[in-house]
């Protein structure tokens, strides 16, 4: 007897429930139990479960597949290199190529490694730092994630408003980030100012998403945070794994004309594969080189499949993607297109609501306030969000229902916005009748 749609569903849930703590395997998307399910295919800015039901994807692999699923040219560069041997954990050609590209196109980078996530690579950039100044602490902004290291789980969804620069936990399992970390508040030049002052003999490095989440930064905040670093001698690190080749082709450090000491990239860089970079001055990087063992200032690292030739082959096939004429121009104008589309539904419904985000971001935050960081958005209505992204997926838009940015690729196009909208403005309407 064949079983219904509605039978291997369930099934799906039953066996990801007992295998995996909430049904998930990597975390943090929350889908009550009854919406579990089990993804079997993509291609493009689309995604196909077990049962064949057809979903808009406005996740993109949490903005690992900037280039799309499936893209033709890294399926064909993995395909080639995998009958060649899929990690040696050591020099290789594509690793070699991609290092090369990364040095001439980031204005930090003078020296680089690869590793396998963007976790270990913003996790490194704050060991180079303790390392070449001798210092302890961390300065991060709030709400910031820089991945699943102490400082990226951090203060990130903080709820008891706590005096700066006094960290909260977000995370059990991280007691030292009270001791190692200052926390400030994004885009208020004049606090941080008065928070590095008051710690500039304790503090090892700054650590920031140039664009935090969807949050772009006010003029001169940037700019205002590179003189504070070089007026104490601390090095400046950006966490542009979400940035990097998503907002240009040299990311953050191209859009804003700020350079940083130390750079992490990640998601983008891979085209859908597990990779992660960091980098930076020759003289901060020196302290990762074996040669320093047994020296106090060493820092080590090594990571098993970091700069492995399958996802350095695709991230060299991506990056050929991302150079390719009107990339950059298309991404910003379908992220306005859809920025737009999303206000004019809000307004049209009477909703009071901001819609924030960048090049290819957007985010939708419930409230009647101005979003210009962490605070300002947690100012926002969390359960008509959730509820939103609930109802969305619902009507077969998969997207990360913690209400956390959307994700355009290079395979989105406008009538794939217009579908979503479409589903937006249907979704807006029964959580207005609910909440």
């Amino acid at each position: 007897m064949t079983k219904t749609s509605s039978e291997a569903v369930n099934q799906v849930q039953k066996r990801a429930l007992s295998v995996f703590t909430a049904g998930i395997s990597n975390g943090e998307f929350g889908f009550p139990p009854e919406t579990l399910i089990a993804l079997d295919r993509g291609k493009g800015a689309r995604l196909w479960d077990t049962e064949g039901k057809e979903y808009l994807d406005f996740s993109i692999g949490w903005g690992s597949c900037l280039v799309g699923h499936a893209r033709e040219e890294v399926v064909e560069a993995v395909t080639k290199q995998a009958e060649k041997g899929s990690n040696f954990s050591y020099l290789n050609t594509h690793a070699l190529a991609l290092g090369e590209e990364i040095q001439r196109v980031s204005p930090a980078v003078d020296r680089l490694r690869f590793c396998a996530s963007g976790t270990e690579a913003t996790m490194y950039c704050q060991r180079l730092a303790r390392a070449f100044t001798g210092k302890t602490k961390i300065l991060k902004f709030e709400g910031a994630y820089h991945g699943a290291n102490e400082a990226g789980v951090t203060s990130l969804f903080p709820s008891q408003n706590l005096e700066f620069p006094t960290p909260e936990l977000t995370s059990a399992g991280t007691p030292m980030a009270r001791e190692n970390l200052l926390v400030a508040p994004y885009n208020e030049l004049e606090k941080t100012a008065e928070i590095i002052a008051e710690n500039k003999d304790d503090i090892a490095g700054v650590l920031m998403e140039p664009l935090q989440r969807c949050t772009p930064p006010i003029p001169g905040f940037l700019d205002g945070v590179r003189a504070l670093c070089d007026s104490y001698g601390i090095p400046l690190i950006f966490d542009e794994v979400v940035t990097g080749f998503r907002l240009a082709y040299g990311g953050a450090q191209e859009k804003y004309g700020v350079i940083p000491d130390l750079v992490a990239y990640g998601k983008a860089l891979g085209g859908g594969y597990p990779i992660g970079a960091f980098g930076g001055r020759a003289d901060i990087m020196d302290h990762v080189s074996e040669h320093y063992i047994g020296q106090d200032n060493y820092v080590w690292m090594a990571s098993t499949l970091g700069g492995n030739p399958i996802s350095t082959c695709a991230a060299n096939a991506a990056l050929s993607v991302y150079r390719q004429e009107g990339v950059y121009e298309n991404l910003y104008e379908l992220g306005e297109y859809l920025r737009n589309g999303l206000r004019k539904i809000v307004d049209d419904a009477g909703e009071v609501a901001q819609v924030i985000g960048d090049g290819p971001l957007a985010q939708i935050v419930f409230t009647d306030q101005p979003v210009f960081n962490y605070r300002s958005s947690a100012q926002g209505n969390k359960k008509k969000g959730r509820a939103m992204m609930l109802e969305l997926f619902k009507r077969g838009v998969f997207l990360n229902p913690m209400g956390t940015k959307l994700y355009l690729s290079v395979a989105h196009d406008r009538a794939i916005c217009d579908e979503f909208l479409t589903r937006f403005e249907d979704s807006l309407k029964s959580v207005r009748e609910i909440i």
